[in-house]
């Protein structure tokens, strides 16, 4: 009987320090981030890359290609410029892509990253419930068309996850700031 009663109290303390490890944002924090959107001017940098994993990148893993602390999923990007700027109707975006190019991209062989520059296409955004918003646009590159998909959290945390017609698709989770910073 003491036995069950040890385990209830155990169970009972999992939820619980569960349910309070919730992070809720405050309304100043709420604030910058509508701020942010409704004027449509802001920048991402992101912080990590995380590719889709498949058998040659884990083959790259194995061969020892990835920098220490990287992995086949997972790559750092601090330290490395990047960055996707919206600014009003226009985008700009200088990423790095790790992955597989299903298709070649040109004889150069010079332009492996996600780099496009202009209009914004179908720009769509979704506030939810817990106060983050979800960004959708089209974007195209020289060669490549793009669907974006960019969720923005009042934490200023960002997480994109882009879709190329030629690539596997690729997320990278950073921050947000305004252009004015």
């Amino acid at each position: 009987m003491k036995t069950q009663y040890i385990i209830l109290l155990f169970i009972i303390s999992i939820f619980t320090s569960c349910s309070s490890t919730k992070v809720s944002a405050t309304p100043s924090q709420i604030a910058a981030l509508d701020q942010l959107v409704e004027n449509k001017s802001f920048v991402i940098e992101s912080d990590w890359a995380l590719p889709q994993t498949t058998n040659s990148l884990m083959a790259l893993q194995n061969a020892g290609f990835f920098a220490a602390g990287d992995n086949a999923s997972r790559i750092n990007l601090i330290g490395n410029p990047n960055e996707l700027k919206i600014i009003g109707d226009s985008i700009t975006s200088k990423l790095p892509y790790y992955g597989e190019v299903q298709s070649t991209t040109g004889y150069s062989g010079s332009n492996s990253g996600i780099n496009f520059e202009g209009e914004l296409k179908d720009y769509r955004i979704e506030k939810n419930d817990d106060n983050s918003y979800s960004i959708t646009f089209d974007a195209r590159s020289n060669s490549e068309n793009f669907d974006v998909i960019i969720n923005l959290y009042p934490n200023l945390n960002s997480e994109m996850i882009l879709k190329g017609t030629k690539r596997f698709p690729i997320r990278y989770t950073g921050h947000v700031s305004s252009i004015s910073e």
